[in-house]
């Protein structure tokens, strides 16, 4: 390296190790200090990012996180784009005293109207099917089908009127005949080739004015190489990758690490170079249909009747309601289950976890007993990770360990004084889930607050 040139800056990536809800946002808002850019890689508007800071709290569903702290924020080509969700969450934080600085990927794939009202008309073809997936009805995955059919509408073409007219011209007649001829809906000016065309234009000639876009990988790429540390940021949970999660309940994107590179342009050394923090809850939740070994009760209307294991739903209840276990994006009750350790092991290997950040122990705390499934069994052989298929993982049985309760504590004092200060049974709890994980713990979030998350080690340090 010559004389006087500042080596290449540090990254970061975050990933989900559960099925989402596990705190990646606070993570992301942890570590911002140290942070200049923070990139999403995949996903939409279907997911829910909560970041307190100070008295405020802020739910966003598509800008990233950094963005509260003034960090620039990279939507990725590997994003699916709402503009109408993108400029309501910027014109709500300006209002709010913020100057959120955002960039999309020109290569972003744009999701439309028909895509969501597609999206909800399949979901209701699917209730009395075991394939219903519980999406968000945000349009997510009807937009990434267009995209592998090479039919999708990118940022860039936005910015290129007759580009979007083209477009519009070949595929909103085929949505308009799915619509109609396949599924017997009555369209509206979601399929109107001409109000559309009006209407992404004009968002198109928005983000031009506002010199919004960029080319993702050459621009985070330049970045780094200026010094500047870049943390990319994963949406939803390992188990519900569309690859390596509990198909076909499961988001349209990849939500683990391997999927930072593709999904913003730079090359995968770059990610591997750096490193890549799993986001663990203590405990277990998920939103919707699909598979939950270890859940507590069952929510009506989400699980099978004889779902999860009723003489719990008590306690399922009380934990929903003390971690606030409902959709950031939906509103719906999380279901509830005890940590899941087959899951989190074929988390860390999936994506090669360098340090843990594990939140909510708060929650747990003053409970007699806290139980964790440790393995299976399944067709009379226990197994330490998820199976392949969702119809193998619905027949295993949980093998679980059970851990000593751990007192209520003045939370912020605890992140005040460090590790030490955690009661010792929760300690015990903690590294359980290192050692089985092999890796070590970075942060332990005690609270909703950045101040309430005891820091153990910064990763850019």
């Amino acid at each position: 390296m010559e004389v006087g040139l500042k080596p290449p800056g540090m990254t970061v990536t975050i990933v989900g190790s559960q099925l989402g809800d596990e705190g990646k946002g606070g993570v992301v808002d942890l570590y911002g200090d140290e942070v200049d850019v923070v990139a999403r890689y995949q996903g939409g508007d279907n997911a829910g990012h909560t970041v307190v800071f100070g008295e405020e709290e802020y739910k966003l569903s598509l800008v990233p996180s950094g963005a509260i702290r003034g960090k620039v924020g990279v939507l990725g080509n590997g994003c699916v784009v709402n503009p109408e969700t993108l400029f309501a969450e910027i014109d709500g934080l300006r209002e709010r005293g913020l100057d959120p600085d955002v960039r999309v990927a020109e290569r972003a794939h744009v999701i439309l109207p028909y895509h969501r009202v597609l999206d909800g008309i399949e979901e209701t073809a699917k209730e009395d099917s075991d394939l219903d997936a519980g999406t968000t009805g945000r349009g997510i995955g009807p937009t990434y089908e267009d995209k592998i059919g090479r039919r999708g509408i990118r940022i860039g073409d936005l910015l290129d009127p007759d580009s979007l007219r083209t477009k519009l011209e070949y595929v909103v007649p085929q949505k308009r005949a799915l619509a109609e001829d396949v599924f017997g809906a009555t369209t509206d000016e979601a399929f109107d080739i001409g109000s559309l065309y009006e209407q992404y234009r004009r968002y198109g000639e928005r983000l031009a004015e506002e010199e919004m876009t960029v080319n993702a990988g050459g621009f985070l790429t330049e970045r780094i190489e200026a010094g500047e540390n870049v943390m990319f940021e994963g949406a939803q949970g390992t188990s519900i990758d569309i690859d390596h999660g509990d198909y076909p309940y499961v988001t349209s994107s990849n939500p683990t690490a391997g999927y930072a590179a593709t999904g913003t342009g730079v090359g995968p050394t770059v990610v591997g170079r750096g490193e890549v923090i799993g986001i663990v809850k203590a405990y277990l939740t998920r939103v919707g249909t699909g598979e939950l070994p270890t859940e507590l009760g069952s929510v009506e209307g989400q699980t099978p009747e004889d779902g999860g294991r009723p003489e719990m739903a008590d306690l399922a209840t009380e934990i929903r309601d003390e971690g606030g276990e409902y959709g950031t994006v939906t509103g719906r009750p999380r279901r509830v289950g005890w940590l899941d350790v087959p899951m989190i092991r074929h988390a860390a290997r999936v994506s090669g976890f360098t340090g843990l950040a594990i939140n909510h122990i708060d929650v747990l705390a003053g409970m007699d007993e806290v139980e964790v499934g440790h393995s299976y069994d399944l067709d009379g052989e226990e197994i330490l990770t998820m199976p392949p298929t969702s119809k193998q993982w619905a027949r295993c049985e949980v093998n679980y360990r059970r851990f000593d309760g751990w007192p209520e504590a003045d939370w912020e004092a605890v992140a005040a004084e460090g590790y030490d200060a955690i009661p010792e049974n929760a300690r015990t709890y903690l590294e359980y889930i290192s050692d089985e994980l092999d890796t070590p713990i970075y942060a332990v979030g005690v609270g909703p607050g950045r101040e309430q998350t005891v820091i153990v080690e910064t990763p850019f340090a």
